[in-house]
């Protein structure tokens, strides 16, 4: 086990700058998952800590020894791909043993280390089946089960579930969470599905076009985002925005219609009275008597989902459309005023020229 550290990392391709000065401490132990959509550069620092590319500036340490000149052998790290990359005319018991042949290690401690992490993954009535015969999640179980018999100091996922069906990414989570739970091996993550990072991260690096847009724990990015971006990629349905202006003293906001919300605490006094970017998420809306009401949403269209209803429509003066979940099922007609309050506390502030979170 180890800890990783990323130290102003930087990656080029020629002259387009593709990773800008990502810094992160990764405990020993810890999970880590890096979020961000297709493009982002997610997979690219990942595969600068397995030393698959070659950074253009900053440092790489695993447990404070920098390896930015190692080659990936000697980096002590085992890797999972996205397309499994098993050796499709050996057996499973001979994939998860082929590297450690190599290694010139014995038949019996080989024989061993590949039992053992057959039976953590219940692979052992499969070890004489080749991959072909097998079905997705189990290919994805052997591409773990060759990692885990390295006794690497870290493991590295890329994006391990995308190929397999939902009902099996689900299980797939569990299994993973339970292994590094077992195994406590600093671990890192990567996935463009945030229920996929939300789920089994003990931290988040939420990347935006080659920027750690925010680092923190699950909770944190979904209840504090950094920015208008974080905000919007982390939670499902995405968050609402509405152009807003906020009182001269801080204490409310006005969304087009002359609606005023209340604010918890204010707004800094640098940004008292300045147009800004209002952001509540779909399940933070709550139902309210008209009298009670600080808004109305004027329904375009219901989803009913059995557990829950989404409901998307348009608030007064505002075009835009905006999504609310409700924890019950309803029926509403088109055109229908829903009225609505929004705790303070669920109100999110955003800079309107940088997309900056303003205050909390």
């Amino acid at each position: 086990m180890a800890d990783v550290s990323l130290k102003n990392i930087y990656k080029s391709f020629g002259k387009t700058e593709v990773i800008h000065g990502i810094n992160c401490d990764i405990k020993d132990g810890e999970f880590v998952a890096i979020l961000g959509p297709s493009g982002c550069g997610k997979s690219t620092v990942l595969r600068m800590i397995a030393g698959l590319e070659v950074i253009t500036a900053g440092e790489i340490a695993i447990n404070d020894e920098i390896v930015n000149q190692l080659e990936p052998a000697e980096r002590d790290i085992a890797m999972v791909f996205q397309n499994y990359a098993l050796y499709p005319h050996m057996t499973v018991y001979k994939n998860m043993a082929y590297g450690l042949k190599i290694r010139r290690m014995s038949k019996a401690e080989i024989d061993e280390r590949v039992r053992n992490a057959a039976k953590i993954l219940e692979l052992t009535e499969f070890l004489d089946r080749k991959p072909r015969q097998l079905s997705g999640g189990q290919r994805q179980r052997v591409a773990m089960g060759r990692c885990i018999v390295r006794e690497p100091k870290v493991f590295l996922f890329d994006e391990p579930l995308s190929n397999l069906d939902a009902k099996l990414r689900v299980q797939m989570r569990l299994e993973i969470r339970n292994l590094h739970e077992d195994l406590k091996i600093t671990s890192i993550y990567v996935t463009h599905d945030q229920v996929e990072a939300m789920t089994l991260g003990d931290r988040l690096i939420v990347m935006d076009n080659g920027y750690a847009a925010q680092i923190g724990s699950p909770l944190e990015v979904y209840e504090h985002p950094a920015t208008k971006f974080v905000a919007g990629f982390i939670g499902s349905p995405a968050m609402n925005f509405l152009n807003a202006r906020l009182s001269p003293n801080g204490d409310s906001v006005e969304i087009p219609g002359n609606v005023k919300l209340p604010l918890e605490n204010g707004s800094s006094s640098e940004h008292a009275g300045k147009e800004v970017i209002l952001g509540v998420r779909p399940e933070h809306f709550k139902p309210a008597r008209d009298e009670a009401a600080t808004l109305h949403l004027t329904v375009d269209h219901v989803e009913l989902l059995g557990a829950d209803t989404l409901v998307y429509g348009r608030f007064t003066d505002d075009k835009t459309l905006s999504t609310l979940r409700l924890s019950d099922v309803q029926h509403l007609d088109k055109n229908t005023k829903l009225p609505l309050t929004v705790p303070p506390p669920k109100i999110h502030l955003f800079d309107r020229e940088t997309g900056n979170r303003i205050g909390r």
